[in-house]
């Protein structure tokens, strides 16, 4: 199965852009996928099922780059485990994080949530016999951060001990 994007419609479409003829109108406004399945379902629903599978490759990326997922092979299988687990949990309480709370569009990675969130420079001053946690940002991102944490919100879960 073949997928034509046209450019000016979609200009980030995933595909490439044939070099056989690059001085060719026809083939340059275009990005081209290819797909090849033994699955017995319509073309459109193989481009749909692929285009998600998309995400999930991003997530394992993700994965790697920032949650150490690459480089947790322990000398016991159950240390290798643990890590594995600690790993996911550490992703799934980020995702919570970014859905809950960031509320954004956008799903940013770990390291761009690091930076904007976590990683901002502090210190406690004492004002009138009171600690206060001054908080280094530029004025365009108080607002932002501030936000963060001025809102109520419940959990759309119910937590069981039983």
């Amino acid at each position: 199965m073949i997928v034509r994007r046209k450019l000016d419609k979609i200009p980030d479409a995933i595909g490439k852009t044939l070099s056989l003829f690059p001085e060719d109108e026809l083939y340059r406004n275009y990005k081209y996928s290819a797909y090849v399945t033994n699955l017995n379902v319509g073309m459109t629903e193989v481009w749909k099922l692929y285009r998600m599978r998309g995400d999930a490759e991003n997530r394992i990326k993700e994965l790697k780059a920032d949650f150490g997922a690459d480089s947790f092979n322990l000398n016991s299988f159950y240390g290798t485990e643990i890590a594995l687990i600690l790993s996911m949990l550490s992703y799934n309480l980020m995702s919570i994080f970014r859905l809950f709370v960031l509320q954004e569009k956008t799903q940013r990675t770990l390291s761009t949530l690091r930076f904007r969130t976590f990683n901002i420079g502090a210190y406690f001053q004492r004002i009138k016999g009171e600690l206060k946690l001054v908080i280094a940002l530029v004025k365009r991102r108080r607002k932002w951060f501030s936000s963060l944490w001025n809102y109520p919100f419940e959990l759309p879960l119910e937590i069981s001990t039983a």
